[in-house]
């Protein structure tokens, strides 16, 4: 991957390598269908194309279609790659049609309910489908006792969003078998990349990260199969 092409197109912690360690031991494979699902600049779909050659349908609401095309002709892989805007609560795909989900860095966004995975996901994967999911977590809950050197630098939308293992585990359980969920290895790789760009939004983090110390946050990420 060239690393300008990384860094103009990140828009959080490194979704390259969390995408890496998220797929490193699934049998995806040349000829699947995966929803790339919440693919921001199209990171994660160009290393799925590249990586395991599978077809990719790379969605995302709020980057344009267009624009991630044109990412995906320049890292040559536009044959690979569908790139789609749409609502990741309203799909608009036929039940049963994909071989796998990947979503990095964006299910906390729109699943992090105990709805979204029943009612607007699991229709359209196939029945043994790979589903792999890596996004912000913490690693206990906070949301009753926030740290006070905290609560200038965690906007109470994203506090919304950022859960624990425990929390998120019983959304997945009774739809997945062969279920893990565990903290990234990645993390401090991830977000010093991240940190390290001259978005603005990266230089907001910076002091996030560096007042949190490794003491709250994590990264999250889980794999299985439908049922």
């Amino acid at each position: 991957m060239n690393i300008e092409f990384l860094k103009e197109n990140m828009m959080g912690p490194n979704a390259w390598l969390m995408a890496e360690e998220l797929t490193a031991n699934l049998p995806l494979k040349k000829g699947m269908r995966v929803l790339d699902l919440g693919c921001g600049r199209g990171l994660t779909s160009v290393f799925l194309a590249e990586k395991f050659g599978v077809q990719v349908f790379a969605v995302d609401l709020w980057t344009s279609a267009t624009e991630n095309y044109e990412r995906f002709k320049q890292a040559e892989v536009s044959d690979l790659i569908v790139p789609l805007q749409f609502d990741a609560l309203q799909l608009p795909f036929a039940e049963g049609f994909f071989d796998a989900v990947v979503s990095v860095d964006s299910y906390h966004y729109f699943g992090n309910n105990d709805t979204y995975f029943e009612k607007a996901l699991k229709p359209i994967l196939k029945k043994d489908a790979i589903v792999a999911i890596a996004f912000p977590g913490m690693k206990y809950e906070v949301h009753g006792n926030i740290p006070e050197e905290m609560k200038p630098l965690w906007e109470a939308e994203a506090l919304e969003m950022w859960h624990s293992i425990d929390w998120w585990k019983p959304k997945f359980t009774p739809h997945l078998k062969d279920f893990r969920i565990a903290e990234m290895d990645c993390f401090d790789r991830a977000w010093n990349d991240w940190l390290s760009c001259n978005n603005p939004y990266a230089v907001e983090d910076r002091l996030m990260i560096e007042t949190d110390n490794g003491r709250f946050m994590n990264l999250i990420k889980f794999t299985g199969s439908i049922c």
